[in-house]
């Protein structure tokens, strides 16, 4: 008999990057099972307009990610605020596109920041006040792209398989104390982060309200992988039984090795990829050392 779904009910709930997109679908399917939602996001406008949009106590703060000491006090505001937090969802990211060696370290260093080093302080953030209670949930939004590699989107790639093995390891560490871990892996999502990327021949590209369907599904049925659309999971199991090379002939046949590389660049993606390099405020110092580090001793 099949267990009764976990009440969202009166829990606290943090959404990363809730303002739009993804992280508000999440947001709006959780404020309706009565969750009190917390969205924290750069933009503070688009946040407050829908934190407003969900009423009742749910609240926006400006969060950067990168900002760690930011982040932890982002937290403890929302506590005091709403109560001891329940569920932490990692959602914020980006996602530039260009081939490897014409990506900039800026670029790289935004992507490590905000993709994983944020996610990992989050997660840890959330483990220090759930441990005790032993209880509560965190999401942690990876992507395909944390299970394969896709040309033109190397540095994200790598960020998410960072995100899928810290999520894995995370959750070895605290399946003892009652704490679930989840790591949310959808394909092409409607939204601004894939504007100028054509559909794929084979998977269909889905809505950030699938995205968080599926989400609101795992934390009231907690299970780890979360594949969107679930056809993605089912691609990958089979594909992992193929020799490496067959791997990428399937891949080469259905046009997937051109998905990222043939969008980077493209005058669609141009607003996107703008956006996204003011993404990592507190992070732009040390994109400013990278950069001094390489320009030439004056004579």
């Amino acid at each position: 008999m099949a267990k009764q779904p976990r009440s969202l009910s009166g829990k606290v709930v943090v959404v990363t990057g809730g303002g739009r997109g993804i992280g508000a679908a999440m947001a709006r399917a959780l404020a309706e099972r009565g969750a009190r939602v917390a969205i924290g996001d750069l933009d503070i406008e688009t946040a407050e307009a829908t934190a407003r949009e969900l009423g009742g106590d749910a609240l926006a703060r400006r969060l950067d990610v990168t900002d760690r000491p930011g982040f932890t006090a982002f937290l403890d505001d929302v506590e005091r605020e709403l109560g001891p937090l329940d569920v932490l969802i990692n959602n914020a990211g980006i996602m530039p596109l260009a081939p490897a060696e014409e990506e900039s370290d800026a670029t790289v260093i935004r992507q490590l920041e905000l993709n994983l080093h944020a996610v990992i302080h989050g997660s840890k953030e959330a483990m220090r006040r759930l441990k005790p209670r032993r209880t509560g949930h965190i999401v942690n939004v990876a992507s395909v792209a944390g299970k394969s590699g896709f040309p033109g989107g190397a540095t994200y790639c790598a960020v998410k398989h960072g995100v899928v093995g810290f999520s894995e390891a995370i959750r070895g560490e605290l399946k003892p104390f009652g704490v679930e871990v989840t790591v949310v892996m959808p394909s092409l999502v409607a939204t601004e982060l894939a504007s100028g990327i054509a559909d794929s021949p084979f998977i269909k590209r889905v809505s950030p309200e699938d995205v968080a369907g599926a989400t609101v599904a795992a934390l009231e049925r907690p299970r780890f992988e979360v594949f969107v659309p679930r056809s993605t999971g089912v691609i990958g199991q089979v594909m992992a039984t193929l020799p490496y090379g067959a791997r990428e002939w399937v891949g080469r046949a259905l046009k997937g090795d051109r998905l990222l590389i043939d969008a980077a660049g493209r005058a669609g993606r141009a607003a996107y990829e703008a956006r996204a390099s003011r993404s990592t405020p507190a992070a732009e110092h040390q994109v400013a050392e990278e950069a001094a580090d390489r320009e030439p001793a004056a004579a």
